[in-house]
């Protein structure tokens, strides 16, 4: 198959491109590079194309999406503080983007549309886990725009007959999320100042839970998403129902470490929601879903990644210096 992958140089799109290059597709790569970066991706082999564009221009993502079979739909301005401070800017990216993609889609013939989507789409729930057929209620206009790309994606499947799958992501962690981007998730910030021997900030008491997934096992899934003829119609969460919270996290890096971690409490930031879980039942049920990589694995395997980052770095100012 010849496969679109939108974000592909980023965290998550980089390691879907190396699975579907390694199960031997052909995959095409749209990225503006604004955060991904061409040095996720296997430049020099001959099964990827990579066209530097953006998803906002209506001919790049025609002329892109012209001759493949699928698209996976993961570029976005992925930060809800970002959607709050600029609404229009993200507004343009979030969801006209999208309609740009399943436009060029119709025109094109694709056979499957593959979209992140994400938890922000429940807002605050109070009841735990949660299940996708309860009230969506988005409180932000990131989540705003990624529910209503969810409502246009379903438009043109019954309308089309544009074959889709989406996601509600929860959250998502691994290598190559970047530590110093304002997108960046707790862990990665967690390990590179532990890494470096700074002091880390809690926003509460640290009991705060979330649903913590590798991307390696996200990877597999839109790999399979892809691949598979079944139809899949209704949003599936994408977690692996068990809440870590952050208090267990910093365990698990005093382990790694080996060695005590400076760590201030403040109080918690205005809107942070305490606790998220997913029921991921529907995922279990419609994609036979197993998590390879539990988050100790998983987190072991990103500390073993920014370690490896942070040696290469610092070498690189030593030979600066010499």
């Amino acid at each position: 198959m010849n496969i679109l992958v939108t974000g592909g140089g980023g965290f998550i799109g980089s390691h879907l491109v190396d699975l579907l290059l390694k199960q031997g597709h052909s995959v095409r790569v749209l990225d503006n590079f604004s955060t991904g970066h061409r040095s996720n991706i296997p430049l020099s082999n001959s099964a990827l194309q990579v066209v530097e564009g953006d998803i906002r221009d209506q001919m790049t993502v025609e002329q892109t999406v012209s001759g493949v079979d699928a698209i996976v739909h993961l570029a976005a301005v992925a930060s809800v503080q970002a959607s709050v401070d600029d609404p229009f800017g993200t507004h343009e990216v979030n969801l006209i983007g999208t309609v740009n993609l399943l436009e060029a889609a119709k025109k094109h013939s694709v056979g499957r549309f593959v979209f992140a989507s994400s938890a922000a789409v429940y807002g605050d729930v109070k009841q735990l886990p949660v299940c996708e057929d309860i009230p969506l209620q988005p409180l932000t206009p990131y989540a705003a725009d990624k529910l209503s790309s969810e409502f246009y994606i379903d438009f043109y499947r019954r309308q089309y007959g544009l074959e889709s799958v989406i996601f509600r992501f929860f959250n998502i962690f691994g290598p190559r999320q970047d530590p110093s981007s304002p997108y960046s998730g707790v862990i990665g910030i967690f390990m590179e100042r532990a890494i470096a021997d700074l002091p880390i900030t809690v926003f509460g008491d640290g009991d705060q839970s979330r649903d913590f997934v590798y991307v390696a096992d996200l990877a597999i899934l839109l790999c399979r998403s892809v691949e598979s003829d079944q139809p899949l119609i209704k949003p599936m969460n994408v977690g692996n129902g068990k809440g870590t919270n952050l208090n267990q996290l910093l365990d698990y890096l005093h382990e790694f470490t080996g060695r005590p971690l400076d760590v201030s409490h403040f109080e918690p930031r205005l809107g942070d929601i305490r606790h998220s879980l997913a029921d991921n039942r529907r995922l279990i049920e419609m994609m036979n879903y197993q998590c390879i990589y539990p988050v100790v694995d998983g987190l072991r395997l990103t500390y073993e990644w920014c370690l490896d980052r942070s040696r290469m770095n610092s070498d690189a100012v030593c030979g600066r210096i010499s």
